[in-house]
This record gives C-alpha cells, sequence and structure tokens, in this order.
C-alpha cells in the first residue's frame, strides 16, 4: 500500500474496498499512465467514448450503475474510492466514469423495469453514454426556476426548453431531462417552489431533440446547449410518478456529491505527490527546495488540509451507506474538499516556480481540472447555505 492509500486502514473501509482500490491502480497504470491529454474537441469525445468503454469492459462502472433488475444499491464509499483514484491518475477518466453513474443515476433509482432493463446493460458495458440534463441559462444553483415544459398529451409527454451545462452533452446516447409538468409556483419572497417538476429518459436520436452548441471550457470534456422542440416520448419514458422530479434530482446529487469530494482529494493528492518528488530534486541555494523551512511548511499545510478533507468525505460516505441522513456531512464534504484541493493545487504550482505553468504539466493540468469541482454539483456557496440550513434546522430557528 502506497504513501498515497495509506488510509485505507481507516475503519471507514473492508476489505472490498481495498482490494477495489489495488485493482484500479493496477488497471491505471496499464491503462491511463501512458495517455495522452487531448486538447482538440473531437479528440477529446474521442477519448471519452473510448474510456467509456474500457472501464465498462473491466467492470468499474458497476459500482456507479447498479445491475437492472434490484433495487439501487450504491456503495457511495466505491464511488468515492474510484473517483479519487482516477482522478490522481487522469482526470478525464474519472470524468467518464463519474457521468456514467450521474447520468443513469436517476434511471437507476426510479426507472421502470422495462426501461432499466432496455437502458442500463448499456450503460454497465460502456456501449452507451448517459447524461443528467437539469441546469438551464437560468436555473443553475436553484434548480426549481428550471422552465423546460413537458406537457402531458394522451400516452406521450411534449418537451419544449433548453439545458445547458450538461455534461456529456454531445456524446450521450440518452439523457435523464427535468421539466415542468405543472405551472411553477412562485412564493411571496420571489422564489419559486420545487413542485411540478419530473424526470424523462430521452433518447439523443429523437425528432426535435438536438445539442445546439457545444461548450469549451478551462479543463477540456464533452460538455453542451441543448434544445428540445416539440419532443415528443411515450408517457413510459417519465421516471418515477408526475410531480417528484425535484426529489429525484436531489436523491442522485445525494449519491454522487460525495464522489465529487473523492475526485478533488484525488488531484490534490497528486499535487501533493507530485510536489515531494520535485523539492527533492530542485537546487536552491546550495541545499534542495526541501530544505528550505517555507517548503516545508507548504507541504505541511497541504497534507493537513487533504488529510482533514478526506476525513470528512469519507466519513460522510460510510454514513451515507449505513442508511443514515447525511445532508449535513456531505455538503461539509464536498466544500472541504474542493476548496482544500485548489489551495493544495496552487501551493504545489508555486513550488514548481515556472515549470509548474508549462502547458502539459502535471500542476498546470490539476489547476485547470480542480476548478470546475467548486462549481458543479453544487457550488462552494450554495453548500455553505446547505450546512446552515442544518444547522439551524437543528438549533430550532423559525
Amino acid at each position: 500500500m502506497s504513501a498515497a492509500t495509506a488510509f485505507l486502514d481507516w475503519p471507514f473501509f473492508d476489505a472490498t474496498h481495498r482490494e477495489l482500490v489495488g485493482r484500479l491502480d493496477a488497471w491505471s497504470e496499464a491503462n491511463l499512465a501512458s495517455a495522452a491529454h487531448p486538447e482538440e474537441r473531437s479528440a477529446v469525445d474521442e477519448r471519452c467514448r473510448a474510456l467509456v468503454r474500457a472501464l465498462g469492459e473491466a467492470g468499474f462502472t458497476r459500482y456507479a450503475v447498479p445491475a437492472p433488475g434490484a433495487a439501487a444499491r450504491f456503495d457511495v464509499r466505491a464511488l468515492a474510492l474510484i473517483r479519487e483514484r482516477l482522478a490522481w491518475h487522469d482526470g478525464l477518466a474519472d470524468f467518464a466514469f463519474a457521468m456514467q453513474g450521474l447520468g443513469s443515476g436517476a434511471l437507476s433509482l426510479a426507472g421502470s423495469a422495462e426501461l432499466k432493463a432496455h437502458y442500463l446493460p448499456r450503460v454497465l458495458s460502456g456501449a452507451s453514454i448517459a447524461a443528467f440534463a437539469i441546469s438551464e441559462p437560468e436555473a443553475g444553483s436553484d434548480v426549481a426556476a428550471l422552465t423546460c415544459q413537458a406537457r402531458r398529451e394522451g400516452g406521450h409527454y411534449l418537451l419544449n426548453g433548453e439545458k445547458t451545462w450538461i455534461s456529456n452533452g454531445g456524446i450521450a446516447d440518452f439523457y435523464c431531462v427535468f421539466a415542468r409538468t405543472a405551472p411553477a409556483e412562485k412564493r411571496a419572497d420571489g422564489s419559486v417552489a420545487a413542485r411540478g417538476i419530473s424526470a424523462f429518459v430521452v433518447d439523443a436520436s429523437t425528432p426535435g431533440f438536438k445539442v445546439s452548441a457545444r461548450i469549451d471550457t478551462l479543463a477540456p470534456h464533452p460538455l453542451g446547449t441543448l434544445t428540445l422542440e416539440d419532443v415528443r416520448i411515450p408517457a413510459s419514458q417519465r421516471l418515477g410518478e408526475e410531480g417528484s422530479g425535484f426529489k429525484l434530482a436531489m436523491r442522485t446529487l445525494d449519491v454522487f456529491r460525495t464522489s465529487v469530494a473523492g475526485a478533488a482529494l484525488g488531484f490534490a493528492q497528486r499535487a501533493l505527490d507530485a510536489a515531494l518528488i520535485h523539492v527533492r530534486q530542485r537546487a536552491m541555494f546550495g541545499r534542495t527546495l526541501a530544505d528550505l523551512q517555507l517548503t516545508q511548511a507548504a507541504l505541511a499545510d497541504m497534507a493537513t488540509e487533504i488529510d482533514a478533507a478526506r476525513l470528512q468525505t469519507y466519513r460522510a460516505a460510510w454514513r451515507r451507506d449505513r442508511g443514515e441522513a447525511v445532508t449535513q456531512e456531505v455538503a461539509m464534504a464536498k466544500l472541504s474538499a474542493t476548496e482544500s484541493a485548489q489551495r493544495a493545487i496552487d501551493r504545489a504550482l508555486q513550488l514548481f516556480g515556472g515549470r509548474g505553468v508549462v502547458c502539459g504539466s502535471v500542476t498546470e493540468r490539476l489547476y485547470r481540472e480542480i476548478r470546475a469541482l467548486r462549481i458543479y454539483e453544487g457550488a462552494t456557496e450554495v453548500q455553505k447555505l446547505i450546512i446552515a440550513r442544518e444547522l439551524l434546522a437543528v438549533a430550532g430557528a423559525p
């Protein structure tokens, strides 16, 4: 067991988790160690498709996509561990794994037996790519404010609207789309009630459905804007009861949000590991960079923050696997892991000096890859609101 995975001796884990990490690291060394990191969009798309297939063939997607026919039971500790180790090796591999789970999560949790049997085996094998389509131009952190419409017409629904910032947008074979099946209810304070939202499975080939734009970001990955114009789908494509979409979205995010913290830990640990190698080799003022007290202080800060965030992350995952309510713990884990990872990577880059900002270097890639994690699946500011809300509820605030 390496220094980077010594935490597996913590009581949060059992032998199956340790075996999983060992198997995953061996696979990653064989399949990701020499992998190129493409920047051009078509190359990123193709690499992502190849990673989805490879992860499916290796059997790792089964942790993100429960087998159809059984109740959806997720091992959240395994999800976070897989994301941590994949992120350490290759950020795009982490993305490919995570989006298969998030994209099909609502289907796994609330799809009919027929829908699960039709879609999930192909997602599980890596033959099909899934996407989670909830964000809109004016509804990101405030999910309840979405305006995409789904109107019932006999045995069908007619969907109209726009979705944006959709991961796997442009390469997904199907999308779990959230839309309004009832008019929005405005509260006295101007906010929108979460009632009246439903979820649907929409094939990418459905008439009226198109990827209207692709979005390029700091760390390239498939991302796009979707347009739905009179997209007609059978009512059987609905996930769960009509009007239950908001709760389903939150249930899905409840499973996968902890894994975002896992990915952040992977990026942070990779930065620390790279920094430890560099400072011991870099000559500085007749000694090495590692001999300088300011360097030692930076390393101590990095290690301490990573360890604290890791404890929060796997405590939240462990409690979630025990069936406990973990809204506050998950929010704390995501906030702590992503923010501390940003700081750790920034310190590592500073230690590398000019080498740290060279395009394609480890620290330069990590610097770009970590930034989005502080935003997606609930920005840091949203996590603070969630934590405060939970604290006030326990304290009995009005």
